[in-house]
């Protein structure tokens, strides 16, 4: 974060300019442009014919029908990037010939619903969410190895698959196309692959994986026909797929392309050796690191050893690359039952499988309870004391996290206490097994016995949960809040992060620290100006506050993009009328955002329900606090749990 004019900057979510698009649809699929254009928060216009897309100004979204495109080498030429939005329930040849001209394809189906699903794809392609950037920066991270031969199968319970996964990994040469016969390692359509890539997608906030495995290592795909590998590997880019790995093995101008060409996707250069003859303290292990770095974001070394002695081999090779290079980071294990302890051992996306999958992906690979009781057992995870502190059982939220901890075999413990002065929280987390506590309600930000506190609990002025850091030095504890965080991913959801630069706010609140995490939030989407009601801002928490004071100041301001209410939920009436109102102008205009943070019985009516059926993308607290329980839990255990996940075993009711 930095200090700009006096007022914080986050610099979590890295913007750009407003992106400049032209979408490409199916015939009578016209309404993929609205949708994208109100994610972006920008105009749109449809055109009839290619060269009239040149006169239309940059900040609108421009969508053409693929049929009107007579010659689609003219789409080069066009100085916008153009993406394909294909509906794969419609059969036009046409949209292949165009689709290796753009630079992306968006698969849908007219069956489910896409804004969701649109956003997270725009975000990616647009460079305005960097999961690979927030990934960096865990201690530990994990990919969930898929092995269905039809991805369908895996999404009842795909939720309960992810906990504990940072990504997940779709093995393409694993999918059986039903329309193609099998007689041996045939490998799926690309039209059977990319409906795959979309249901997972619809079905995961994770991070993809697209991997197309050779013969030689375990996979499916021909060696024999590099440009293959090429061909799915570019589509991957295309349609939005956050990593993409690509087998060293495979010709350096194959490599280089597809580096060159990847956008926002990021490449795992990925190296197998199944002869069990390799040796991590040749020579040649360095060599293929430094090779894998040419072109990696990150390098996968995966080798098959006979002895126990050749894990520790590897260690001494990983501190060595670590002490060395500073980057790509490196992914490096060994398979089979003796190489289990390099699984355990490995930090950079370490494969994990789960009991309900049909199949081991490779030999060897454990679970993500099996690696934290083993982390536990070698003494790299040691036993702690979480706790909650305040609220937490009124809420649900300790249950929750009880169920988390169990589900991963973490060794904490989690202590509920129920808070009566700031002097008991004080004596808790001066206990040497103190490992962290969340906090509802939050301390003030004045707590004089945290020694260190993060810039968003600082200018928040609230402090909602302790980090307790492990340091050479011995334990550090940190202050911070992370209601912020869970309130930004709510609102990066159905939109993109640009969506919310420069545009109107309106906060309502009877104090100003009911409100700060909402202002924080919406300071880190680089909102324009916040208007309020009912309280003064006094901090820096954003740079342009303005208060309302009469109806005439309401006026003045024709409609916010987003309305956010921190009222308590016996006043939460006063907001109808405010929504109502800004209805009536609407029109055409990108946004309408809506988020109740009250919790409780609410007085007369439900505002919520009241600005879903007004046209507004509405939110309410069971939103807020599954998004921050997320967060909460990524904080204290560096364990990922899905949104969904918490959806599933907390249940919404208990987060109302």
């Amino acid at each position: 974060m930095t200090k700009v004019n006096g007022v914080m900057k986050i610099e979590e979510i890295v913007h750009t300019e407003a992106p400049r698009l032209l979408i490409l649809f199916n015939q009578g699929q016209q309404d993929v442009v609205i949708t994208a254009a109100d994610i972006l928060g920008q105009k749109h216009t449809t055109v009839t014919y290619l060269e009239a897309v040149a006169g239309q100004p940059d900040s609108t979204i421009v969508g053409l029908e693929h049929g009107s495109v007579s010659n689609p080498e003219d789409i080069q030429r066009i100085n916008r990037m153009v993406i394909t939005a294909h509906c794969i329930d419609e059969e036009d040849a046409r949209i292949h010939g165009l689709t290796a001209l753009c630079d992306h394809e968006y698969l849908y189906t007219a069956r489910q619903p896409a804004r969701r699903d649109l956003a997270r794809f725009l975000g990616l392609v647009l460079g305005q969410t960097k999961p690979h950037d927030d990934l960096r920066k865990k201690g530990r991270t994990t990919l969930l190895s898929t092995t269905f031969p039809d991805i369908r199968a895996a999404l009842p319970n795909l939720d309960i698959l992810s906990v504990g996964a940072d990504s997940v990994e779709l093995r393409v040469d694993l999918l059986e196309d039903p329309s193609i016969s099998r007689t041996g390692h045939e490998v799926p359509s690309l039209e059977y692959v990319g409906e795959q890539v979309m249901l997972l997608r619809q079905r995961t906030e994770l991070p993809i994986i697209f991997t197309t495995r050779c013969t030689k290592e375990n996979g499916r795909f021909p060696m024999d026909d590099p440009m293959l590998f090429y061909k799915y590997l570019r589509k991957a880019i295309q349609w939005g797929c956050e990593y993409i790995d690509v087998e060293l093995w495979l010709p350096e101008e194959i490599r280089r392309k597809l580096a060159s060409e990847k956008g926002s996707s990021k490449i795992i250069s990925a190296w197998h050796d199944f002869s069990g003859k390799f040796k991590w303290s040749s020579a040649e292990a360095q060599q293929l690191f430094k090779q894998g770095a040419v072109y990696g974001d990150i390098v996968k070394m995966i080798a098959l050893i006979n002895t126990t002695e050749e894990n520790y081999e590897l260690e001494y090779f990983r501190s060595v690359i670590q002490t060395t290079y500073s980057h790509p980071p490196l992914s490096a294990l060994n398979m089979g039952p003796i190489g289990q302890l390099s699984r355990t051992l490995n930090r950079v996306f370490t494969p994990i499988t789960h009991p309900l999958l049909p199949i081991i992906a490779a030999p060897g690979q454990l679970s993500a309870a099996e690696i934290n009781f083993r982390l536990h057992s070698m003494g790299q995870m040691p036993k702690l004391d979480l706790y909650a502190i305040g609220n937490v059982h009124h809420t649900g939220q300790a249950m929750f996290f009880e169920k988390c901890l169990n589900e991963l075999s973490l060794p904490h413990q989690l202590l509920c206490i129920e808070r009566t002065s700031q002097s008991s929280v004080e004596r808790f987390i001066t206990r040497p097994s103190f490992g962290g506590a969340y906090i509802n309600p939050p301390l003030p930000a004045t707590a004089p016995y945290l020694p260190k506190l993060s810039n968003a609990a600082t200018t928040i002025g609230q402090i909602d949960t302790v980090v307790a850091h492990a340091t050479s030095g011995g334990k550090v504890l940190l202050g911070d809040n992370v209601t912020w965080k869970g309130i930004r991913a709510m609102l990066t959801r159905d939109f993109v992060p640009s969506a919310y630069a420069g545009q109107a706010a309106l906060v309502l609140a009877s104090h100003e620290s009911q409100a700060a995490a909402a202002i924080f939030a919406l300071t880190s989407l680089e909102i324009g100006t916040i208007h309020t009601i009912g309280f003064k801002a006094k901090g820096s928490i954003a740079a342009d506050i303005q208060q309302f004071h009469t109806l005439e100041d309401m006026k003045k301001v024709s409609r916010p993009f987003v309305v956010i209410s921190a009222l308590p939920s016996e006043k939460t009436f006063v907001v109808s009328p405010l929504l109502k109102h800004y209805s009536s102008s609407f029109k055409e205009r990108p946004g309408r955002i809506f988020v109740d943070l009250s919790s409780g019985v609410r007085g007369r009516g439900d505002s919520v329900a009241l600005a879903d059926s007004l046209g507004w993308t509405a939110y309410g607290i069971a939103d807020v606090n599954g998004w921050t329980t997320v967060e909460t839990l990524r904080l204290l255990v560096g364990q990922n749990v899905p949104f969904d996940f918490v959806c599933l075993a907390a249940g919404r009711s208990l987060y109302r």
